[in-house]
């Protein structure tokens, strides 16, 4: 077998496929092995009629296409070794009429390969770091939330709705005189100001008491999941059956204990909220800047992205997106149903991003190759301890549910890069 391989206008060039008349004869004979087996001939068991016999009745011709896709797939692989190229999508075939028993056969397969990026500039790139600094207003803040979170709920004897009570509600919902389905419910607690309704759904029941009932009039949105009641208006009948409101704990250093242990008063409190917000905002500060490297090193690249590296990622991407929806106990039929939404939509939405992926990762493999940046075996030994650690397990076990080292060296390689980048960037405060 040889191959030809001919580079063509963007990522795209052609490998032309040469089999010798040897492989053609013996794909012909794997066929008719397969083949026979499958037919039934009277005063024979299967897959014991001689060949000849079998070519006389069927035909040679009918076992070419077992042969092709006997002999295609197999000499397609040894031409890319050959050729030294990597395809990125399926190839497009050619040629396959030209097969004929006994003679050379040759074909064609357009193939996508992996870009090239020509790199500009990654070296020197201007960045500004995102401020760090933590404001005694969102110390504050933070602690608000946390009393928030304990707040106990009391009942409002004879008092109206205000945004942050809890009014539980009867209500059912009319189109016209006509009641919709899903649009009833019955002791259903409500936060108001939690924007868990239908806009303006929430904001009309403020002023009411318990006991009380008021129509509520809102329009659906025109993306809404349910297509019968998109765009359309509403009335909701509601009661108030029990309006309940917060009532916070008092901040003090017993509560302070509560909530820590290992605080002791409300001002070590204060300082270790301060200390883990600058924390954090240290570490979103470090990976914007790394964004934003990446993403002006990828812009400053010359190269095609492939549709077929895009409609790869996009598939890993609704993968990664069916798994989180898994954890909150949905799935993508679920979604699909709920938001009105369909795959295409959903893969249409997530194009964008995973182009932006796919150029980000080429282009920091072209630096990494540029740079000679090469994940040492210190380096993986140090990352397998690290995960070994993290995951309770030992390193061999690490490995094999790895399937080996290649993705972790791989992964290595580009933290690497990413921090060359950093390295060699001018950060301004």
């Amino acid at each position: 077998m040889s191959a030809k391989w001919e580079k063509q206008e963007g990522n795209i060039g052609t490998l032309t496929i040469e089999v010798p008349a040897a492989e053609v004869d013996a794909a012909m004979d794997q066929a008719f092995k397969k083949v026979v087996k499958q037919i039934n001939v009277p005063g024979f068991r299967k897959g014991k009629m001689p060949r000849k016999m079998f070519e006389q009745r069927f035909g040679i011709e009918s076992l070419y296409q077992d042969a092709l896709e006997i002999i295609v797939p197999d000499s397609y692989a040894k031409a890319i070794d050959e050729a030294g190229i990597m395809p990125v999508d399926y190839p497009e075939i050619s040629g396959t009429e030209n097969f004929v028993h006994g003679q050379d056969f040759t074909f064609s397969a357009q193939v996508t390969v992996k870009p090239e990026p020509k790199l500009g500039e990654y070296k020197g790139l201007e960045v500004a770091k995102l401020p760090v600094d933590v404001t005694d207003e969102e110390v504050e803040a933070q602690i608000k939330d946390q009393l928030a979170r304990k707040a106990e709920l009391e009942i409002k004897e004879d008092e109206a709705i205000v945004e942050g009570d809890t009014a539980v509600i009867d209500f059912e919902g009319f189109v016209g005189e006509e009641a919709f389905e899903g649009g009833k419910g019955e002791d259903y607690p409500l936060e108001i100001g939690s924007g868990s309704f239908i806009p303006g759904f929430e904001e009309q029941l403020v002023g009411v008491k318990a006991g009380e009932s008021k129509d509520v009039v809102v329009t659906f949105p025109e993306e809404y999941h349910a297509a019968e009641l998109a765009g359309k208006e509403a009335t909701f009948k509601v009661t108030v059956k029990e309006v309940k409101t917060k009532v916070l704990p008092e901040l003090n250093d017993e509560f302070v204990k509560e909530l820590d242990p290992e605080v002791e008063n409300v001002d070590a409190l204060r300082a270790k909220i301060k200390e883990q917000t600058a924390e954090q905002k240290q570490a979103e500060s470090d990976a914007a800047l790394r964004d934003e490297l990446v993403e002006k090193a990828a812009e400053n690249a010359e190269f095609e992205v492939p549709a077929g590296m895009i409609n790869s990622e996009t598939d890993r991407m609704l993968q990664e997106f069916g798994q989180r929806l898994q954890t909150q106990g949905m799935n993508l039929d679920l979604y699909y149903q709920f938001s009105g939404q369909s795959e295409e939509d959903l893969r249409g939405q997530m194009k964008e991003e995973a182009e932006s992926r796919v150029r980000v990762s080429l282009t920091l493999e072209a630096i990494a190759e540029a740079e000679k940046i090469e994940a040492t075996e210190a380096d993986i030994e140090a990352e397998l301890e690290k995960m070994a650690a993290q995951f309770n397990m030992t390193k061999e076990q690490i490995t094999g549910a790895l399937g080996g080292t290649v993705v972790l060296e791989n992964d290595i390689k580009i933290q690497k890069t990413v921090e060359f980048l950093v390295e060699n960037a001018k950060i301004t405060e």
